[in-house]
């Protein structure tokens, strides 16, 4: 996947980023015949989605992971590489570990009844029923966009209600989905993401939504089968740290390569284009959007066991949890074989910054705490523990996507979400209108970057 060093290459188009988003752009300008080079900072591919193998032997996600039945582009990559899925785990009690410690099984999406879920439920079917007045293609078109951009999520549900029970659980459902807390969050950002993804449900759940499958192989397979297919148009290693317009094209510098092209395609994240120097600079639109959309903050920890023990128990897995402690939500992420069990916790935003200060034994013990709670004192004793705290993890900074802060839609939307700097085109999940934040997203957001250029490049060759 990668060629020898060289002191320049000309190409058509220069890509900045082999995530998904810097993939698919550079695989669909690939097939249109279009000479491309990908420039990655980090010596794989896949960006934001990251599997490795764990000591004993069991691959685990470090990153994105999920696939959902609406995700179509993913699903349709997937099928044309051959990569397999197999359904969530979620069979047996789920566990709701509350701020007093009160410790509830259930079965379904949540408790029948506690403190707090009556309001909850109501506000969650009011910004369903705001979401579906969202523009997804001009969201500045929305219905009481200013209004509702100006607002934090936080300042929106404590206008709604005085319920602090139902408080955390609309806080535990932001820090989960943008790892963020709701007084960061734009709360107009959290309609957009809603009608984005299908709904509220459509988040949150699990079986025929978001967290529906996983993949066998790890969620980067197709990111590898894609770079596979690219051959050796991608550098790995090779972060960008200047882009340049030129009267003839850009020219894409990095610490031991220039790129000179007609077009270039920056596909990271928002957070991540702030390590690079762009002459001319970049717009006011653009630079503004990018100051308004920090990198969420979450760790994911992933405890291995010889079996998955809690299963025999009749337990899924699946928690939510209260308080303060680190932990916010965990999952059975065991392989498809079972040969091995695997539970994974989420650490997300306030506590994720507490807990990430401790010392690693430290950490280790908060988080196998945790699951004790949900699966029993077994759960202390892991073959494996794998942290991954995506603030500190090079080239990303953060995890799993950009959220908008309020008044960043309102000032910069228009101009600064995904409009071209010139010779510069934008990619990744962050602007995509559908599955904005997800996998999918930054797929459709490189199909979009590339028919941009393909655009640009043929009206440059038609005569006048």
């Amino acid at each position: 996947m990668t060629t020898r060093e060289t002191s320049a290459v000309d190409t058509e188009v220069v890509v900045v980023g082999a995530g998904y988003a810097g993939l698919t752009t550079a695989w669909r300008l690939a097939d249109a015949g279009v000479d491309v080079v990908v420039l990655e900072a980090a010596d794989r591919v896949g960006g934001r989605v990251f599997s490795q193998v764990s000591p004993s032997g069991v691959r685990i996600d470090l990153g994105g992971q999920w696939i959902g039945p609406s995700q179509r582009r993913f699903h349709a990559l997937a099928d044309r590489f051959g990569c397999r899925t197999f359904p969530t785990w979620e069979t047996g009690r789920h566990v709701e570990v509350r701020a007093d410690g009160t410790r509830v099984d259930y079965a379904g999406a949540a408790p029948d009844a506690g403190p707090g879920i009556e309001e909850y439920e109501r506000v969650t079917a009011l910004l369903d029923g705001l979401a579906r007045t969202v523009d997804l293609e001009r969201p500045w078109s929305t219905p009481r966009f200013a209004e509702f951009d100006v607002l934090s999520a936080e300042d929106f549900f404590r206008s709604e209600t005085d319920d602090e029970d139902a408080l955390q659980r609309l806080a535990l459902a932001v820090q989960g989905v943008w790892c963020a807390e709701p007084r960061e969050i734009s709360f107009f950002h959290v309609l957009f993401y809603l009608a984005s993804g299908g709904g509220y449900e459509q988040l949150m759940e699990t079986r025929g939504c978001a967290q529906d499958a996983r993949f066998s192989d790890g969620a980067d397979a197709v990111a590898r089968a894609l770079a596979r297919s690219l051959g050796g148009r991608i550098r790995l290693g090779d972060p960008v740290v200047s882009v340049r317009q030129t009267a003839h094209g850009v020219e894409v510098s990095t610490g031991r390569t220039v790129v000179r092209a007609r077009r270039a395609v920056v596909a990271v994240p928002p957070a991540s284009v702030e390590r690079i120097a762009f002459e001319p600079v970049l717009p006011p639109g653009r630079r503004g959007w990018v100051r308004h959309s920090p990198m969420g903050r979450v760790a994911k920890v992933h405890a291995v066991y010889e079996e998955p023990f809690w299963r025999a128990a009749g337990r899924s897995g699946i928690a939510t949890l209260y308080g303060d402690g680190p932990v916010g939500v965990v999952f059975d992420n065991s392989p498809e074989d079972a040969s091995h069990g695997v539970l994974v916790a989420f650490v997300y935003g306030d506590r994720l910054d507490r807990w990430a200060a401790g010392s690693g034994a430290g950490r280790r013990r908060a988080v196998l705490s945790a699951l004790s709670a949900v699966a029993g004192t077994r759960a202390e004793r892991p073959v494996d523990y794998v942290e991954k705290i995506w603030p500190r993890a090079g080239w990303t900074i953060g995890g799993y996507e950009c959220f908008v802060t309020p008044g960043g839609w309102t000032r910069y939307g228009r101009d600064g979400w995904r409009e071209p700097s010139g010779l510069v085109h934008w990619a990744g999940t962050e602007t995509a209108s559908v599955w904005n934040g997800y996998i999918d997203g930054a797929i459709s957001s490189g199909e979009r970057a590339a028919a941009e250029v393909i655009g640009a490049l043929a009206a440059v060759r038609q005569p006048g």
